[in-house]
């Protein structure tokens, strides 16, 4: 069993890293903000995917959701389903499209269940994917506010 998900198996640790992170980055918004957006997402970028690919196997989404699902990135789903299962999941918890791999959302929910400060948000519904933000760092987009922001013409 590889670190990443060892970590992701047992997400308290992440869960309580992703607060102080989340915390820190509110903290020093108004440095970030004077130093400019775009410089610190260049800056922040690497890291940010380098750490998140390792532990998370992060597609850098842009619109990181981390918190809300147990940890376990809902862009590894294959068919890039963000708000719970196709209803394809097979009877031993696998995805019908990979059938040898569990599917990412009996994941997120399992895991969901050992978290004490998120857990309860695997029930929330989550916004499509902007794909304009792929590539992005998820910190500065939740800072500018870009993370929730609706495109044009999204809204009914």
């Amino acid at each position: 069993m590889s670190l990443g998900t060892y970590l992701r198996n047992h997400p308290r640790l992440l869960e309580w890293a992703y607060d102080v992170t989340h915390r820190v980055f509110d903290a020093l918004n108004p440095a970030i903000a004077k130093i400019g957006y775009a410089r610190a997402d260049a800056w922040l970028r690497g890291p940010e995917e380098f750490g998140k690919k390792l532990i998370f196997d992060c597609r850098m989404c842009g619109q990181c959701v981390l918190h809300s699902t147990g940890m376990t990135c809902p862009m590894t789903c294959p068919k890039n389903l963000r708000n719970g299962p196709c209803g394809g999941v097979r009877i031993n918890g696998n995805c019908e499209v990979i059938p040898t791999m569990r599917c990412v959302w009996v994941q997120a929910f399992e895991r969901s269940q050992k978290m004490a400060l998120y857990g309860e948000e695997l029930i929330l519904i989550n916004p499509p994917v902007n794909r304009q933000l792929e590539g992005s760092s998820a910190w500065i987009n939740m800072l500018t506010g870009e993370d929730v922001n609706v495109p044009k013409g999204w809204k009914s």
